[in-house]
């Protein structure tokens, strides 16, 4: 699995660990897309342009709450952010609502936490066919049809 993260300057000490864990426990290929910009939109839409276009399978956002970049990542057509504050919403973000792109709190979650949410997110998959996959498809619908 091709990961893209990034996250604004606060968040740099906790993408850096979280890089080092995902290859760690194997869980896929990192690209760090950056963290120099104070402008977290800037790398919040580079990650969701990436994932959106399936360069990448998956993407990872952190900043100060994860409130930031999940909002810019999901004006990218066909970027799907989910901050993630708990076990279940990790899992939930995948299986219910096949969302691409996790984001987290750099300030509001633990170390610990975002890998736990983190190998969560990245080892569940939305189930085609499931209960939620006619709220999956309206958001989708309305999202390509966007101008």
């Amino acid at each position: 699995m091709k990961i893209a993260i990034g996250c604004d300057p606060n968040a740099e000490n906790e993408k850096q660990a979280l890089m080092k864990f995902i290859e760690a426990k194997g869980l896929g290929e990192v690209e760090d897309f950056g963290s120099t910009d104070p402008i977290y939109a800037n790398v919040a839409i580079k990650v969701g342009e990436a994932v959106a276009s399936k360069e990448y399978d998956r993407g990872i956002l952190l900043c100060g709450t994860g409130l930031g970049v999940s909002i810019a990542a999901n004006k990218v057509k066909g970027a799907y952010a989910a901050l993630l504050t708990d076990a279940y919403s990790a899992e939930r973000a995948r299986l219910s609502n096949d969302a691409n792109i996790a984001c987290m709190g750099a300030f509001t979650t633990g170390s610990k936490e975002r890998e736990l949410f983190t190998q969560i997110f990245l080892t569940n998959e939305f189930v085609p066919g499931c209960g939620s996959q006619p709220k999956v498809d309206a958001f989708r619908k309305y999202d390509m049809e966007r101008k």
